[in-house]
């Protein structure tokens, strides 16, 4: 009894030891490696390349008033749609003394001036009634004497200008209204009641008091490196992402490549334009970032596959064909594939010659 219990302790120690062994060897083997199938498909291949900017109107306009004054009322706000002539500000008039003072003394002026022709005239038409001066010289005082009414006239309407903004003779144009150029919207108004404002001048911008735009037609200005600019012609379709929507993908063309670039920390830039088509249902604002891709190139229906499935070396492209079963994953085998390829989106890449729809190609590894 002790005999057989002995041996069966034995075996089991054998055992054991045998299985010692055989867990050790086969830790020690390295796993199979085991990669992802792709297969090739037909897709749509566009190459294209980003440009950053941001959307702004074509038409924009700063409207700045005619005259020197306050704001004595404001009439519109921001995102306010407003129509052509429709009311913005009024504004009184605070007239420039050294124009006041030039204004007075043209009057004085005008009056002593139109004083002195009235007399001049008095006594040439008694001389010309009674025959002693000749018509000549009747009709040339008459002449003077209109003159001087027509300059007493200029110098009160400028008083006028001065004092009010507008004068009697300039008929309906009123200053102290400042009225809107364009059918748009309001973007932004700079004042408020009370502030003062300066006229537009040969010496001075003038004061902006807000700004207009038509927001039904809107542009994307952006920059383009100059490695990438050679691939760019007008009239390319481009694809706006708005950065304050990305799941709105708003669809432009381009029209416009600066002929010359701008050197910007070191790197040179071109200014690009596209129109874009806004969506009715799509709220733009101006001042919107913006990432144009633009279309240099497209194959549609080409044989295609994922980058990673594709292996340079040099100038070579290669992919890995599977040879054995597809249905066995543990012990793949692989043949070593050259193929063409031709454009490439960043995701996928076009194979025009080396491999068919039927193949299975090496992906990521599991």
């Amino acid at each position: 009894m002790k005999k057989t219990i002995k041996t069966i302790v034995w075996c089991v120690v054998g055992l054991f030891v045998v299985y010692t062994f055989y867990f050790l060897w086969k830790q020690s083997q390295p796993e199979p490696e085991v990669y992802e199938l792709i297969t090739p498909q037909k897709r749509n291949i566009c190459k294209s390349t980003v440009a950053t900017g941001a959307l702004s109107p074509r038409k924009q306009v700063d409207v700045k008033p005619q005259i020197t004054g306050i704001i004595t009322k404001v009439l519109v706000k921001p995102g306010q749609q407003v129509k052509v002539g429709q009311e913005l500000v009024h504004i009184r008039v605070i007239p420039d003394m050294n124009q006041l003072n030039n204004a007075q003394t043209a009057i004085e002026s005008a009056k002593i001036d139109l004083h002195e022709q009235q007399r001049e005239w008095d006594r040439t038409k008694r001389l010309y009634e009674k025959g002693v001066v000749s018509t000549e010289e009747y009709q040339q005082a008459e002449t003077r004497l209109k003159n001087a009414r027509e300059k007493l006239a200029a110098a009160e309407a400028q008083f006028e200008v001065v004092t009010k903004g507008a004068s009697k003779r300039s008929g309906n144009i009123n200053t102290t209204i400042v009225s809107s150029p364009m059918e748009g919207m309001v973007l932004s108004v700079a004042v408020k009641e009370g502030s003062s404002v300066s006229a537009t001048s040969a010496f001075s911008n003038g004061t902006t008091i807000c700004t207009v735009a038509d927001m039904s037609d809107v542009l994307f200005k952006g920059n383009i490196d100059e490695t990438e600019v050679a691939q760019l012609r007008v009239g390319m379709p481009t694809t706006l992402v708005l950065g304050a929507m990305q799941d709105i993908k708003v669809p432009a063309q381009l029209e416009y490549i600066a002929p010359e670039g701008v050197a910007k920390n070191g790197i040179t830039q071109f200014e690009v334009w596209a129109a874009a088509k806004i969506p009715e249902n799509v709220t733009i604002r101006s001042g919107y970032s913006v990432n144009a891709n633009i279309v240099t190139e497209e194959h549609k229906d080409v044989l295609s596959v994922e980058e990673v499935g594709v292996t340079f070396d040099g100038d070579s492209a290669y992919v890995y064909r599977l040879s054995s079963n597809p249905k066995d994953s543990t012990s793949q085998k692989w043949d070593r594939v050259p193929v063409q390829i031709g454009i490439s989106d960043g995701i996928h890449v076009e194979i025009t010659k080396g491999v068919n729809a039927n193949d299975y190609l090496r992906g990521n590894k599991k």
